[in-house]
């Protein structure tokens, strides 16, 4: 039997100087064996222009676990280097909390030293490097090793004063 899954409505997520805000949900696809997930903007200073993008997918498969990871995003060049990402996970992990995830994983390109970077600032362990299986669509990509990165929801949430 199926469990029906719903949406919540974070609003505007905020640290003060960046906002995270939501564009759009899909549902599951089982027959793709997707799960339901979230994408928002990132957006610096108030302004009405995304700074980026961040997806967050609600869900406790072995593909999520093993190689996709939970979170996924990017951050256009001209905004690099302001730690949008990793400040973004942050402002999301409450999202995932809310639905009942106590661990997020979050996996990267081995080379892409600066993802790896925001996976330590979000507060992420690196637990792995691990192949990315034939016959995924990541492999169809190009992609062919990840590292993956743990994150502990309810340490990293405990230290911030909302939790």
């Amino acid at each position: 039997m199926e469990t029906k899954f719903t949406f919540t409505n974070p609003a505007i997520l905020d640290d003060g100087d960046l906002q995270v805000v939501l564009t759009r949900t899909t549902p599951a696809d089982p027959v793709k064996r997707y799960v339901p997930s979230y994408e928002f903007e990132m957006r610096c200073g108030g302004c009405k222009v995304p700074a980026g993008e961040i997806r967050l997918r609600i869900g406790r498969t072995r593909s999520l676990i093993g190689w996709c990871g939970h979170i996924g995003y990017e951050v256009d060049e001209k905004y690099r280097g302001q730690r949008y990402a990793a400040r973004s996970c942050r402002l999301i992990f409450r999202v995932a909390y809310a639905h009942g995830l106590r661990t997020v994983w979050i996996t990267c390109d081995p080379k892409n030293i600066a993802s790896r970077r925001t996976c330590e600032i979000a507060g992420g362990h690196y637990v792995d490097t691990v192949d990315v299986p034939k016959g995924t669509e990541m492999y169809a990509e190009g992609k062919r090793r990840v590292r993956r990165y743990r994150f502990d929801l309810k340490r990293i949430l405990s230290n911030e004063r909302v939790a």
